[in-house]
């Protein structure tokens, strides 16, 4: 009997001393991953070159893939929302998307946004056709100008510098996106349009016989636009896309874009 609690003694010693490894083992620091983010890009749905829509439904353009890269960069989920430009403010503030980004104007909205680093700057300006009378900007009095709703275009004339102007044209024609206001502009529905100088060379790269007039509307940056208090996430997005610049990408992405690319500028 005694050799038999003897053993029972030692078996309930090497199982305790066992159970106390056990336990130590298990408190050494984990080394899990964790779950990365799915950031929400909520862009303008038809504003080339920095946003739009292919025909099979795909998403592409320069600020599609930057933010695209910066997913990349920090190991999140890239997921898209695009929209019409006049529902961002609606989207990002029912929390559908992280940020506004998609050729976004800080200029005039300042405080109404947490804003990135401005990563391209821009310039209002007017496209005619080639062969039009209107050679200034006094020579729009009269005539029926296109412009794309809540764009800084559409800013500066309207409530902006550029009012005395707008009060000389016939009218204002406003439009969902600036596609449509060229294809009126290439069937004569409206003789000019007032738009930034980087989208209008997308919209002229293909097409000849229209141009730019000489003076300028305005000029402009553009940069992200988070909610105010997503500061966190902004400098989170700024140092990636200083990252970005360092090792290339950006230029590199920048590049497919030439209609914008002397105008990007940050590292410059």
């Amino acid at each position: 009997m005694k050799k038999v609690l003897a053993i029972v003694l030692a078996l309930v010693m090497i199982l305790g001393l066992a159970a106390c490894g056990g336990s130590k083992t298990s408190t050494q620091p984990a080394t899990t991953t964790p779950e990365a983010k799915v950031f929400i890009h909520g862009f303008d749905l038809d504003y080339p070159p920095y946003s739009y829509l292919n025909d099979d439904g795909t998403v592409g353009g320069f600020d599609v893939e930057l933010a695209q890269a910066v997913c990349d960069y920090l190991g999140w989920t890239y997921e898209a929302l695009p929209f019409n430009w006049d529902a961002k403010d609606a989207e990002l503030n029912a929390g559908h998307c992280d940020c506004i980004w998609s050729g976004f104007t800080v200029e005039g909205r300042e405080d109404d946004y947490a804003w990135s680093i401005a990563y391209s700057d821009n310039t209002q300006m007017i496209m005619v056709p080639e062969n039009s009378d209107i050679k200034t900007l006094a020579d729009l009095a009269g005539k029926v100008v296109g412009v794309q709703t809540s764009t800084s275009a559409y800013d500066l004339l309207t409530d902006g510098d550029q009012t005395d102007l707008y009060n000389t044209f016939k009218s204002l024609e406003v439009y969902e996106t600036y596609t449509i206001a060229f294809n009126d502009l290439q069937a004569g529905a409206i003789d000019a349009i007032a738009i930034d100088v980087t989208s209008g060379n997308f919209l002229m790269s293909n097409v000849s016989g229209y141009k730019f007039m000489d003076e300028v509307l305005g000029s402009e940056s553009y940069a992200i636009g988070f909610r105010k208090d997503d500061t966190e996430l902004r400098d989170t997005i700024n140092d990636a896309l200083m990252a970005l610049v360092e090792n290339g990408t950006y230029d590199e992405i920048g590049q497919k874009y030439p209609d914008i690319y002397d105008y990007l500028c940050l590292g410059k």
